[in-house]
């Protein structure tokens, strides 16, 4: 009976731990790639990319960029967005600067500005459905503090048998030592 327990326990603490994994893999990992995950919190890009999705955005070059293709740009230095360029403008000045008008799939009207190619985070590559919510609950207070106490306590409790199982061992050398003397 305590083996069988013990091999349950062992199965469902490796997979926890894969899980976890992996979800460090799809939030921070894949930055290593060239990957930025941002959530979308707004739905303006709505059927696109819903609320709540984790994107992943990829470097672009901006000269290569055309109406309908979808960026992510800095608003401010707090604040991105993610549109579909609906115009390319060349500078007057200076026609190797460009400019792009922008476009919520959603929105009915463009973006009030232009969003100059220094701005440009680079272009959205592929989504993951509802991982948002939970990327964005885990960057803030007091999510960040929840995530950390729930990855200390999956590692306590992967442990805890092996510990148990110690403080056993010892209990029983003991019990036996006191038997012989």
């Amino acid at each position: 009976m305590k083996k069988s327990i013990l091999k349950i326990w062992n199965i469902l603490s490796t997979i926890l731990i894969v899980c976890l994994i992996i979800l460090a893999i799809l939030l921070a990992g894949v930055r290593l790639i060239g990957l930025t995950p941002l959530s979308v919190l707004s739905g303006s890009m709505e059927p696109t990319y819903h609320v709540g999705s984790l994107i992943y955005v990829k470097d672009v070059d901006y000269t290569e960029l055309e109406p309908g293709d979808v960026i992510t740009f800095m608003i401010d230095e707090d604040t991105m967005a993610t549109h579909r360029i609906v115009e390319v403008v060349p500078d007057d000045e200076d026609p190797s600067v460009l400019r792009f008008r922008t476009k919520g799939d959603a929105n009915e009207n463009v973006d009030g500005g232009l969003v100059h190619y220094k701005n440009i985070v680079g272009s959205p590559v592929f989504t993951i459905p509802m991982l948002g919510f939970l990327a964005n609950f885990i960057q803030h207070p007091p999510g960040m503090y929840i995530a950390i106490a729930v990855v200390a306590i999956c590692f306590i409790f992967i442990f805890l048998p092996d510990l148990l199982e110690d403080d056993e061992d010892e209990t029983k050398k003991k019990t036996k030592g006191d038997k012989t003397k």
